[in-house]
């Protein structure tokens, strides 16, 4: 017999959801209309941003993003073509591929991300109280736990 969801927790699922569209698409629409690139174009560039040297084995970044290795190399095919993004060879394995943030996509990123921070705050943050924005990052800690630890055990 399938257990319905209670009134609560339909409440914070539909929650996530609607909101978690909401506000990803307003990111996105504005992305795009202002800079020609996706959210998900600018995670790519946000994380080799922050990896060291601006590169990451392809395998650790589909990883990051959630991506299946195809899904990655899809997502690549433009950046690369924009010269944002640089697939090399790794110098310890040739076997292994990095991704590595151009000088061009670096500049690119940095004249993007005040768009991008000033929708966050705008569609999410300022919405928040600073107590909501710790429950709200402390319940989302919880369920990253919960599926790093299934990823561990399977």
């Amino acid at each position: 017999m399938t257990e319905w969801l209670d009134d609560e927790e339909m409440a914070a699922w539909r929650g996530l959801v609607d909101v978690s569209a909401a506000v990803m698409g307003a990111l996105e629409a504005e992305l795009i209309a202002h800079h020609g690139i996706t959210t998900g174009d600018y995670g790519v560039l946000a994380r080799l941003s922050d990896a060291q040297n601006s590169r990451m084995r392809m395998c650790d970044l589909a990883s990051a993003l959630h991506l299946s290795p195809s899904g990655l190399t899809r997502r690549l095919d433009g950046l690369v073509r924009r010269q944002l993004v640089d697939r090399q060879p790794s110098a310890d394995d040739r076997r292994v591929m990095l991704a590595v943030l151009t000088v061009e996509g670096r500049t690119f990123l940095e004249q993007i991300a005040p768009l991008h921070l000033d929708g966050v705050r705008r569609h999410f943050i300022s919405h928040l109280s600073r107590t909501q924005l710790r429950n709200l990052s402390s319940a989302f800690r919880s369920i990253e736990r919960g599926f790093v630890s299934t990823d561990r055990d399977g």
